[in-house]
């Protein structure tokens, strides 16, 4: 990356940890055998995946769960919900998800609205960002068999329950709990604890590993209808050649991430105040898009009197990468429909502004990164 850049758009990606790409060279230069393969070097490369997948589970204790290797989020989050679904059907068909979920989980429902029958209840978030208990309580039903909410919100930065969710549903054996928790791995000031959680979403781009990998955990008694056929690798849920060095690498990713969590978090959410104070200075131009107990590594708001696409492309063109909306839907997608979702107007949802920190930032870079908005604020007619 060009050192003259500011890269604040790490909810979108991150830049890939050199550690994370030591493991992944030396594991992909000294285990190169395919892990299916039933010679002596295949075996070897099984028992380091097997391995591997064990001490994964253990840096998230989690105990009574199996983790499946995937592309990334997107399949994750298609696996848990269309092979849960689709495996379940004839136990009901209501499933429940919120409205701001992350594109890869809106889509998935729609399908199965669309295509296979299913009736979907989507969750408002209140005020402040939050899927409240009690809403959720009030929409299952007798023939509900799945839940789908994610654990931090991708554009808002809002935390939900997952914790007092997830006890909520344990009293309700029919129903299947899963949570994307692409966001939260590492970038809470305190780690949720998933051991309720029957499925979960991790993807290793998003905590400084490689891009197009991650995992969907799940309760070792819950079974999946596979959406690849094949020779059967990952429990029979994603046939396909396993990536050893994939693996090892986000296994570093994610140590990485568990293990300075508490200190990074204290550093973003200093540089987190000092953006929020500037924006609250600045009434006339800038609204919050933020919940009350903010997650400092993802900073929401809107333009008043200049359009959001503007100012980030002119931020862009200063070398500062920000981002208005997903970037897995900003190509196509103008409104925010997280922002819409807090019931905002639709010239506010229509400018949203996503600054994205990491531990990484430093004051300088903030200080530059207001400084020219400020600027472009003052030029841009």
């Amino acid at each position: 990356m060009n050192n003259n850049n500011i890269y604040l758009d790490n909810a979108s990606t991150t830049v890939v940890d050199p550690r994370v790409l030591l493991e992944f060279n030396r594991v992909q230069e000294d285990y190169f055998a395919n892990p299916s393969s039933i010679h002596r070097l295949g075996q070897e490369a099984n028992h380091l995946l097997e391995k591997c997948r064990e001490d994964t589970l253990r840096l998230l204790n989690l105990k009574n769960h199996q983790l499946i290797y995937l592309s990334g989020a997107t399949e994750a989050n298609n696996l848990a919900i269309k092979g849960t679904c689709l495996r379940y059907k004839n136990r009901g068909k209501h499933i429940i998800t919120s409205s701001y979920e992350h594109p890869s989980v809106l889509e998935a429902f729609k399908q199965l609205e669309k295509e296979f029958g299913f009736n979907v209840t989507y969750l408002e978030p209140n005020k402040e960002g939050i899927i409240e208990v009690p809403d959720l309580k009030k929409e299952i039903r007798d023939d509900t068999i799945f839940v789908s909410i994610m654990a931090v919100n991708n554009e808002i930065g809002a935390i939900n329950p997952i914790e007092e969710i997830a006890n909520l549903l344990a009293k309700y054996p029919k129903i299947i709990f899963h949570v994307d928790a692409a966001q939260a791995i590492g970038k809470l000031e305190k780690s949720i604890k998933f051991d309720n959680v029957d499925l979960i979403t991790l993807s290793a781009h998003k905590i400084h590993g490689l891009v197009g990998f991650g995992a969907l955990i799940k309760k070792k008694n819950l079974e999946l209808l596979p959406l690849l056929s094949g020779g059967g690798q990952e429990y029979n849920l994603r046939s396909g050649t396993n990536d050893l060095a994939g693996a090892f690498a986000f296994e570093k990713a994610i140590e990485i991430a568990l293990d300075n969590q508490e200190e990074n978090f204290q550093k973003v959410s200093l540089l987190a105040e000092k953006v929020i104070e500037y924006l609250k200075s600045k009434p006339e131009h800038y609204e919050l898009n933020l919940p009350k107990v903010i997650n400092p590594y993802i900073l929401n708001f809107s333009t008043i009197t200049k359009k959001g696409s503007v100012i980030v492309e002119a931020l862009s063109n200063n070398g500062i990468m920000v981002s208005s909306v997903s970037a897995c839907s900003s190509n196509k997608q103008k409104q925010s429909h997280v922002v819409k979702a807090l019931n905002k107007s639709d010239k506010i949802a229509n400018n949203t502004v996503r600054v994205s920190l990491d531990a990484s930032n430093t004051n300088e870079e903030i200080d530059k990164f207001l400084s020219n908005l400020d600027k472009i604020i003052g030029e841009i007619r």
